[in-house]
């Protein structure tokens, strides 16, 4: 055992004492009532990590919640790599439906259970506690680090672009790693390689100045709630695939490499179509289930609304209807320019007698793609094989994380997912909780990685 991992050992109860006095604090960045509370939990963050010896901690202010930073930078002709996480939480209704107060933790059965004790509190201390490892042992790191962590992820991160675009300087590195992700489970590691980009739009289609009479001007003028369905079913054809003209023109097509790491994660679709109630599923055809949600685009309908919704009958032609929906993107697809394309597909398909005009909703995010033989993650990878004794599965998300591409985009390095979640730790939901066995494990692959990262020319 090296000096390191004695330390972890050593200082095990010190550290989940240290996790509960950090769930504590109700970080919830969506609700203004607890602004106070977010500060007090990047406060927090900034001591431990100078507690860790971690250098230049500062609480630098993004124009919204504040980003933490700090530094240790003393390994010269060694990689400088920057950890990324986030201390903000998501909300806790209904809170009745938790089986104690959601932050008043509660250590139980191998777990810790309180809001962020997964996502991202649990995960994102971890490495700060594996360089206190190194630190208070070998007198110093095996690499340069740089972290940070912010306070508003479970709001979209609606400040980081600009923060890290005005802190490019400080924050060059080589690799990024997130301690805020997943493994597949207890006994299977995963590595992350992709993530979908999102285009938010609102269709809105117009007829008459006024909600009409449906007996007195019924067959005389155009429904806008019968042209908006035809917009919307214009959109696809009967197999699933999208009809916007342009819509796959940018994807990057899947490799036979790609598709056999694919088929290779296991995917039961009898009990996927049990849990989720259906007897059939529906898309792409061509593809795989797990293909459409990982690596090809979408287009979704996610709501649409208009004219009479009361009990009973109102006998009206609605002045307006509208429509949200969302698109789902892969690499190398942009949200500008697919917003372009669905407007020209609205403008060739609009019926006469209405008017209909998209307008772009800020939820947007640049799809994100990490090669799989990048050294980060193979790197990566080698830490999997020792802890765990078994390859990992090589997976992608059909969400968005938009800091992903931000890190890529403005410093013009990847980002190696790192975190060891597991999704039935109720993340976002009542009772989450986080594996008392997976905070030590990932304290230990932090560990690994680090000494991996200090050989490696990345």
């Amino acid at each position: 055992m090296d000096p390191w991992e004695g330390y972890l050992a050593n200082h095990r109860a010190r550290f989940l004492d240290e996790l509960v006095e950090f769930l504590r604090i109700p970080s919830i960045s969506s609700l203004p009532q607890h602004d106070a509370d977010v500060d007090h939990a990047a406060r927090w963050v900034a001591d431990r990590m100078k507690r860790a010896g971690i250098e230049g901690v500062e609480v630098l202010p993004t124009g919204a919640h504040p980003v933490v930073y700090g530094e240790w930078l003393q390994a010269p002709g060694k990689p400088t790599v920057l950890i990324y996480g986030h201390y903000d939480v998501q909300p806790v209704d209904p809170l009745e439906q938790w089986n104690h107060p959601p932050f008043e933790p509660v250590v139980e059965n191998g777990q810790i259970s309180a809001r962020g004790a997964s996502d991202d509190k649990g995960n994102m201390l971890v490495p700060i506690l594996t360089a206190e490892a190194f630190l208070q042992t070998e007198g110093a790191l095996p690499l340069n680090l740089k972290f940070l962590f912010e306070g508003q992820e479970e709001i979209g991160s609606p400040q980081l672009a600009d923060f890290i675009a005005a802190q490019k300087g400080r924050l060059a590195c080589d690799l990024v790693v997130s301690a805020d992700g997943f493994q597949w489970s207890e006994d299977q590691p995963s590595l992350l390689v992709g993530l979908r980009g999102l285009c938010a739009l609102q269709i809105d289609v117009r007829g008459a100045t006024h909600d009409l009479h449906s007996g007195a001007f019924g067959g005389t003028v155009q429904n806008p709630l019968r042209a908006l369905v035809y917009l919307l079913d214009s959109m696809h054809n009967p197999d699933g695939k999208v009809a916007v003209a342009g819509f796959y023109d940018a994807v990057r097509p899947l490799t036979d490499e790609d598709r056999q790491a694919i088929a290779a994660v296991p995917f039961d679709e009898a009990s996927y179509r049990k849990e989720l109630g259906l007897t059939q599923l529906y898309g792409e055809q061509g593809y795989s289930p797990l293909e459409r949600v990982w690596a090809r685009p979408t287009l979704e309908l996610n709501g649409i609304w208009g004219g009479f919704q009361g009990a009973g009958t109102k006998t009206v032609i609605p002045r307006e209807a509208h429509a949200k929906i969302t698109c789902r993107l892969v690499a190398d697809q942009e949200p500008e320019r697919i917003r372009e394309l669905i407007t020209a597909h609205i403008e060739r398909h609009t019926p006469p007698g209405v008017t209909a005009s998209v307008t772009l909703e800020a939820s947007q995010a640049m799809p994100y793609l990490i090669p799989a033989d990048h050294p980060g993650n193979q790197l990566a990878r080698g830490v999997h094989l020792e802890l765990y004794g078994k390859e990992p599965y090589w997976v992608r998300n059909g969400g968005s994380i938009p800091f992903c591409t931000i890190f890529l985009d403005t410093l013009g390095v990847y980002t190696v997912s790192f975190g060891f979640q597991l999704e039935d730790e109720k993340a976002h939901s009542p009772n989450e909780f986080f594996r008392l066995s997976s905070f030590e494990r990932a304290q230990q692959a932090y560990g690994l990685l680090f000494e991996r990262l200090s050989r490696t020319a990345l």
